[in-house]
C-alpha cells in the first residue's frame, strides 16, 4: 500500500543582512510536509549552485511569527524594517553566522496553509508509524 505524502511549498525572495546598511537578495523555497510533520525545511538558493537546506521544528518558525524564540543554532523574532513587516531568522553553524529577513505576510500565509495539511497537535497521527513499522519489519 503506497502511503500518500502532501508538501507545501512556496518559492520566495529573503534578504541576507551583511550589515545595518546593506542586504543581499536570496531566493529560498519554504517546504512542509505530512511525512515529516513536526519539521519545516528552508532551502536557500546561493550563487555556489550548491542549495543550503535547514531544518527545524515548525512550532518554532510559528512561535517566531509572533515573539523571539530559539536559542542556539535557530532564533527568529519578529520585527518591522522601514514599512515591511519581516521576520528575521539568525542561522549559526560551524561555516558562520547569517541573519537573513523574510516577509512576515508570506511566511504566515504559508503556515497557515500547513496547519491546513497537518493541524497542530495532530503531527503523530499524520505520521503513521504503524504504516512505517511495517515497512522497516518488512
Amino acid at each position: 500500500m503506497e502511503r500518500s505524502t502532501s508538501v507545501i511549498e512556496h518559492e520566495l525572495e529573503l534578504n541576507l543582512v551583511l550589515s545595518p546598511e546593506r542586504s543581499v537578495p536570496v531566493p529560498a523555497r519554504l517546504s512542509y510536509g505530512s511525512h515529516d510533520p513536526f519539521a519545516v525545511h528552508i532551502t536557500f538558493h546561493l550563487d555556489t549552485g550548491t542549495p543550503v537546506t535547514w531544518v527545524f521544528a515548525r512550532e518554532l518558525l510559528v512561535e517566531g511569527t509572533f515573539r523571539p524564540c530559539g536559542q542556539g543554532d535557530v532564533r527568529i523574532w519578529p520585527t518591522r524594517s522601514g514599512r515591511r513587516s519581516v521576520l528575521c531568522m539568525a542561522l549559526s553553524s560551524p561555516a558562520g553566522d547569517a541573519l537573513l529577513e523574510a516577509p512576515l505576510p508570506a511566511v504566515a500565509a504559508w503556515l497557515e496553509r500547513a496547519h491546513r495539511l497537518v493541524p497542530p497537535g495532530a503531527e503523530l497521527a499524520a505520521l503513521d508509524l504503524d504504516h512505517s513499522l511495517a515497512e522497516l519489519l518488512a
